[in-house]
């Protein structure tokens, strides 16, 4: 799962660090474009030695180049995280962009409300943290499911923390 608490259930103060999934390690990468560049390279072994091959050559080489941009800048897009904070006063969240812009949010964790709409965000099971006068989204990225163990997790995590 593509959140994990850092800290025991029972330490004070609770760390939560949230990421997006990354389904495509480096070496995979490297083995996708070679095998992309590999199999667009087979049809043209009886081109080897002809002028059609030259013609062909830079149409194959401009989509082995835009699938690696594209998979780059999916890399990039997915370097997201988020870290979530809960002591016996406090609720903090800090949310990193994928251009390393930090957003960060608290508040009193005895006002924090825990809110998970159904199918009113822009994702279904989007959950978010109420409090100071702001709402804040908490593992937007997360899939459906995960999001659902989310808001379970924290609802758990702000009980036990109230409980005397």
């Amino acid at each position: 799962m593509p959140y994990e608490w850092t800290t025991p259930p029972d330490a004070s103060p609770q760390r939560m660090r949230l990421w997006p999934h990354q389904s495509l390690p480096a070496r995979g990468f490297a083995a996708f474009i070679l095998t992309t560049f590999t199999l667009i390279l087979i049809p043209t072994l009886p081109l080897l030695g002809t002028v059609l091959l030259w013609g062909l050559l830079p149409f194959m080489l401009l989509a082995v180049g835009g699938m690696y941009a594209a998979l780059q800048y999916n890399h990039l897009s997915r370097q997201i995280s988020e870290v979530f904070t809960l002591d016996q006063d406090k609720a903090h969240l800090v949310h990193t962009t994928p251009k390393g812009e930090v957003k960060e949010w608290d508040c009193n964790r005895y006002w924090t409300v825990v809110t998970k709409y159904e199918r009113d965000g822009p994702v279904p099971h989007y959950v978010t943290l109420r409090g100071m006068g702001r709402e804040v989204e908490i593992g937007a990225f997360l899939s459906e499911k995960e999001r659902i163990a989310l808001f379970d997790d924290l609802e758990r995590s702000f009980k036990r923390q109230t409980a005397p």
